[in-house]
Formats: structure tokens, sequence, C-alpha cells
């Protein structure tokens, strides 16, 4: 094929999905509805071909078509998660954040009406999707694929293979093109598309099950960067009072982990984050402690477990401070050159809602660009 990709990026934020996918793609269309992440998106990748608003608001008309004309290679819909989240009420499909989904599907519908209907289609999402409402979510999901004329399957993928980072996500892969015989496995397999994924195919109906198309997963990389090593140089530490506080707020369990590394010779580092439990049926605010080179999930601001803590430990000494929201970003594999906004917290809602660009980068290599190049290729001929 010559020439780029080209592609249309849904509730784009930053621009992280733009990232991981790189040089041989070519954004034709984005749009977000927040002002903050609208405003990083345009300081990172200019503003000509961004739209800031509603997806519901949108018309296929406001799509452009690729130079060449016809459909667009990929479009890509990291829709709102919170009503998905095992962390949220998990209204599923129906929500009001996670229904902005369904306006997008609305312009796929539109541009299929037109004959031009995206060639690939991924959607991102929590893997909570996969159970939502007992499976009903993704059902609707799937049928909705079908009835426009796709085919598709999922991977689940967590981010720990790429970066430093605990961020398992569902990648939902739609495809209307002949696919090559390498990308497929014959069936699910549990250690390729991920246990939750297989007993999602499993509830779907026969009909569904017929157009399931089992992609292998992208690799992770044989040598990411250690956490330590995207850590900040000097910091601002806590007084100790606050690192006090919040060590008191340990689990046995986790008070049991800290010793451990204290005993140990060397400077240790470690991530933390508060979560709540309930304890004797009351609701307790708990810190939890891990040391294996790895962050867990970032989040936006707010709720108790959205702020992540860096643990120093060099024998009897702790200390404590806040992982930085330009640590962050270096967690989802962006370069220290992405713009962030000026205030941690809006920096916070940018880096902590997005998709990690190197698991996009590795889906592009693995899956999309040979998908594609195949498609282009039974075209020609």
């Amino acid at each position: 094929m010559s020439g780029p990709f080209t592609f249309y990026e849904f509730f784009a934020g930053g621009g992280m999905a733009r990232a991981g996918l790189g040089l041989g793609w070519d954004c034709l269309f984005a749009n977000d509805f927040s002002p903050v992440k609208a405003a990083t998106y345009r300081a990172n990748w200019g503003e000509d071909h961004f739209h800031e608003g509603d997806v519901h608001d949108l018309t296929p008309d406001d799509l452009p078509a690729p130079p060449r004309g016809g459909a667009v290679d990929l479009a890509w819909a990291s829709s709102p998660c919170q009503d998905f989240s095992l962390a949220g009420l998990r209204k599923g499909l129906e929500g009001t954040r996670s229904s902005a989904f369904w306006g997008f599907w609305r312009l796929v519908q539109g541009l299929n009406r037109e004959g031009r209907a995206p060639r690939v289609i991924v959607i991102e999402n929590v893997v909570g999707l996969l159970s939502s409402h007992g499976g009903a979510d993704f059902t609707a999901l799937c049928q909705a694929l079908a009835d426009a004329g796709y085919r598709f399957g999922a991977l689940e993928i967590d981010a720990a293979d790429f970066v430093p980072q605990s961020r398992p996500r569902l990648f939902v892969i739609a495809t209307r093109a002949p696919v090559a015989a390498d990308l497929l496995l014959p069936k699910p397999t549990e250690a390729v598309q991920g246990r939750r994924v297989c007993e999602a195919h499993a509830r779907l109906p026969t009909a569904l099950q017929a157009r399931w198309l089992s992609w292998r997963a992208p690799q992770g990389r044989a040598a990411k960067t250690p956490l330590v090593d995207l850590l900040e140089t000097n910091p601002v530490w806590h007084a100790p009072a606050l690192t006090d506080r919040l060590l008191n707020q340990l689990s046995p369990l986790h008070q049991e982990r800290l010793r451990l590394e204290r005993e140990k010779a060397g400077r240790r580092i470690g991530m933390a984050f508060r979560r709540t439990r309930i304890e004797n049926g009351a609701r307790v605010q708990r810190a939890e402690v891990r040391f294996d080179g790895v962050a867990g999930c970032l989040r936006t601001p707010g709720g108790g477990s959205s702020r992540q803590f860096v643990i120093e430990v060099q024998g009897n000494v702790t200390r404590s401070r806040p992982l930085t929201a330009r640590e962050g970003a270096r967690l989802m594999g962006l370069h220290d050159s992405y713009l962030l906004p000026a205030g941690e917290t809006a920096a916070w809602r940018v880096v902590g809602d997005g998709v990690v660009a190197p698991v996009v980068e590795a889906l592009s290599a693995a899956l999309l660009a040979p998908l594609l190049s195949a498609r282009a290729l039974a075209a020609a001929e």
C-alpha cells in the first residue's frame, strides 16, 4: 500500500492512540468532549483535524474521506469506561458516559449507508465490558458489529507486558477484510486472548460465535524500561508525618511486605495506593504497597484509589511521595516531549484516562497493519 494508513480517533483524549500508531498512520479526524483533553491534544498534534464536542452532535459529513476517496482504514474508539469499570456502578452501555459509544456507532452506521464504513474498527475499554450486565452489553456490541457486516474478536492485553504499569484492557478488533491465516488461531485460547475473553465468547449466541475471529496477540517488549528509570531523580518527598500516616493505613499483609523489604540490602523502590475496603462491615481506607517493579493501574483524580505514591526503603528509613503526572505519562509510554497541562490535577485527567501507547504500537505492528495490507492487496487484485 502506498502512503500511510488513514484513521479516525474517537474519544481521543490526549491522542495516546495516535502516539502509539506512529508515523505510518495519518489521522484525518479526532474528537473529544473534555476541554482539558482537547487542549492537550491540540498542543501535541495540532487542531486542523480536531473537533471538540459531544460525539452525538457529529454527522458522517463531519468525517473527511481519505485523500484517495472511499473508506477510512481504521476507526479507533476508546469510549468512556466508567460505567463498565469494576470500580463504577456497572450501568453498562445504558450508562450516561458509556452510552457515548452509541453516538460513535451511529456515525459508523451512517458511513456504512454511504458505502464508506471503516475497514477496521478497534474498540478499547476496560475488561469489565465483557461481564457488564451478565455479558449482555458485550453481546449487544458484537451484534451491532455483525449487523454492520463485520467479523470480530477480542484480546485482553495488560500494559505490564510493555511498560511497568499493570493496566489490563480489552481490545475488540473488527474487520470486513479477508484475514490472513497467520493472524488467527483456530479457536479462542485463554493463554492468548485471556480467560475473560474466552468466557465472554462462550456466552455469545451461536450466530455471533460464527463471526468470531480468534486474533493472535501482539508480543510484549523483551526489554522494557524498568520502573525506577522512569522516576524523577530529584523529587520532593513527604514530610515524615505524612509518610507515617500513609504507612499506618497498611493492612497487616502489606505491613509484613514492607518489613521484608526493610530487611534487604540497598535502596528499594515500591509503589503504594489507597483503596477503600470493607472490614467487619465498615468501610476502611487502606494503603497497599508493591515492590515488584510495576505500578498499579493509573487513574484520573477523584476517588480513594486514584493517587499513587512512590515508596523508598533503605534499611529502617522509609520515605514516600506522590507519583508525578510526568512520571505517569512515562508509564503510559509517552516521551518527555509530550506536552502536559500545567497543573498536576489537569495533567492527571489526561494521563490517567488514556491508552498505553506501546500497546497500540504493538497491536498495529502485529495485527492492524498486516490486516490492512492484506485488505489493500485483495482490493488491488
